[in-house]
């Protein structure tokens, strides 16, 4: 049996793949000013990764994309839970966001906030729990 020349979803695939990511990035930096954020962006970067592994071989993707999602997990947690703690040391409730202007060489004046952090872990968690379930029973059909 021919194998079938998947050339044309492959290049379109990549060309996709920009998008939504960098798209994803977008919504991941702009989301603790308005909607988006972590989660949305965490999706968005789950479904660019899937339309890698639709478009080309799953085990080319799974022996280019070495995470272990479950960790990736743990480190997301990590991340949203210290923002929260972080807060309560300085004598501030859970999860109390703050932030401040800096100048940046080249990029100007930049606002960085906690909220970002915290927008940090949830993309992680989001990204790696979206991948996991979906891989999962992918692999359940094999």
């Amino acid at each position: 049996m021919q194998k079938p020349n998947n050339m044309m979803l492959q290049t379109l695939a990549r060309l996709i793949i920009v998008i939504v990511l960098s798209f994803s990035i977008y919504l991941l930096l702009a989301g603790h000013n308005g909607p988006g954020g972590g989660f949305i962006g965490g999706l968005m970067t789950a479904s660019g990764i899937l339309i890698l592994y639709l478009s080309f071989n799953f085990k080319t993707i799974q022996a280019v994309i070495r995470f272990d999602y479950v960790k990736v997990i743990g480190i997301g947690l990590l991340f949203a839970s210290l923002t929260g703690v972080a807060s309560m040391l300085f004598g501030f409730p859970f999860l109390k966001h703050f932030f401040d202007y800096f100048t940046i060489p080249i990029l100007g004046e930049v606002e960085l906030t906690t909220a970002m952090l915290f927008d940090l872990g949830v993309y992680f968690v989001v990204l790696a729990s979206a991948l996991k379930i979906i891989l999962t029973i992918a692999e359940d059909d094999k």
